[in-house]
């Protein structure tokens, strides 16, 4: 089955846009709440006063309104492509995440880490030669199949009278 060139575009547009928005979306989140901090107790007025910082704190916002993208930009891809080629490519936020964590978070990234992530990557690039989509949508199948489809049941009920 042979994939259109926009089809192909959209696809690696919207998993760049998953590989990208996830991580930061992530990282804003836990910055945010690490800022913010646990409650100091659990009366309503702590709890309250909890909830006002974090509907307050930029990097919470900002990372939530990311994630929600993330998760916008995976149902769309999802209604075009199949879930064992999505899935696998948004392993490149491996990357994503360990840059992140060396650059943005000062962590130690290890070689071995490192590595890890590269063989995953080159994994990715692996299924990226691969066409998003496997199989026919229902739509697309010729109108004598799906006829055929969907009279099999009632040929089968009238053989078995």
């Amino acid at each position: 089955m042979s994939v259109s060139p926009k089809l192909r575009f959209k696809t690696y547009l919207l998993i760049s846009m998953l590989i990208v928005l996830g991580p930061v979306g992530d990282l804003l989140l836990g910055k945010g709440m690490r800022r913010i901090g646990p409650a100091a107790d659990w009366s309503a007025a702590a709890i309250l006063h909890h909830g006002f910082q974090i509907l307050t704190s930029p990097a919470v916002c900002i990372g939530t309104v990311l994630l929600i993208g993330f998760f916008i930009s995976y149902t769309l891809v999802l209604t075009w492509a199949d879930y064992s080629y999505v899935q696998p490519a948004t392993a490149l936020s491996y990357g994503i995440v360990a840059l992140l964590g060396r650059y943005a978070l000062g962590e130690g990234v290890t070689p071995l880490r490192w590595g890890g992530i590269a063989i995953v990557c080159l994994g990715v690039l692996v299924i990226g030669y691969t066409p998003p989509r496997t199989t026919v949508p229902a739509v697309l199948e010729a109108p004598a199949e799906r006829e055929a489809e969907t009279l099999e049941p009632e040929l089968e009920s009238v053989h078995a009278r």
